[in-house]
């Protein structure tokens, strides 16, 4: 799949699956919009990414308002333009039901659905000009109950039906997909759901069983389910849920 010179930004792009998303599309020639939430951290993917003219530093809280315009506004101004938006910025945090309290929810939906939803709009007008297209990442949880993790359920949900209303409205312009994954290995995963756990080996083999595949994803694989729903080959697909999830959502 060839991106060159077409002009990207993906948002939670300093690590784990959205650096993998970044490297990818910077791989295919396009022009790419590094965000996290520091300018550290941000320098530091970059860094990574091999330091290019094509590479622009994008760092803002996307749990915010002002953060979602900020950061895509820094990426058109740099490009002068956009045609691909991906929404990749999330958190997850697992936590029985009597546990979670307000403050959780409100971390939540504002990264994981306000930011979605508020950088598809701060984009919006610039991806018309373009005819371009969005790629949110969701989650298999979007698409089936997962005891556990009760409110990251429902925002992905919620990102899930989100991606499906916006294709409805602003098509024939602009296309909108999601990515739905399952378990993937990025450090993220690894700290906050396989190394805390009291038997840390045990986490990681239920991950494994999880899926009828029986492993977990790689970033990489991700990335390339992105890129192609992101692709001209893809001119035809707008709001699709795509799963990437080893067949966890066929049933269990």
């Amino acid at each position: 799949m060839d991106f060159t010179d077409k002009r990207v930004l993906v948002t939670g792009s300093s690590r784990g699956i959205g650096f993998a998303i970044a490297k990818a599309f910077l791989d295919a020639g396009a022009r790419v919009a590094v965000n996290g939430r520091t300018m550290q951290s941000v320098s530091a993917a970059i860094k990574r990414l091999g330091d290019g003219e094509r590479l622009v530093a994008a760092p803002a809280d996307i749990g915010t308002v002002p953060g979602c315009e900020s950061a895509v506004k820094t990426a058109i101004d740099a490009f002068g333009g956009l045609e691909i938006l991906v929404n990749n910025a999330g958190i997850g945090h697992g936590r029985p039901i009597e546990d979670c309290d307000e403050a959780m929810w409100d971390d939540h939906v504002d990264v994981n659905l306000k930011g979605t939803f508020f950088c598809c709009r701060a984009a919006l007008s610039e991806l018309r000009k373009s005819n371009g297209n969005v790629v949110n990442i969701a989650s298999d949880a979007g698409l089936m109950g997962v005891p556990g993790i009760v409110v990251y359920c429902a925002s992905k949900a919620g990102v899930v039906n989100m991606t499906r209303a916006m294709a409805l409205e602003i098509a024939p312009d602009v296309r909108v997909n999601c990515v739905c994954p399952g378990y993937v290995d990025t450090d993220m995963i690894r700290r906050d759901h396989i190394d805390k756990k009291d038997d840390p080996a045990a986490a990681e083999q239920r991950m494994i069983d999880y899926a009828p595949m029986k492993r977990i994803a790689t970033p990489a694989e991700i990335s390339q389910a992105v890129l192609y729903l992101a692709s001209s080959e893809a001119r035809f697909i707008t709001g699709a849920a795509l799963p990437i999830d080893g067949g966890s959502t066929a049933g269990h």
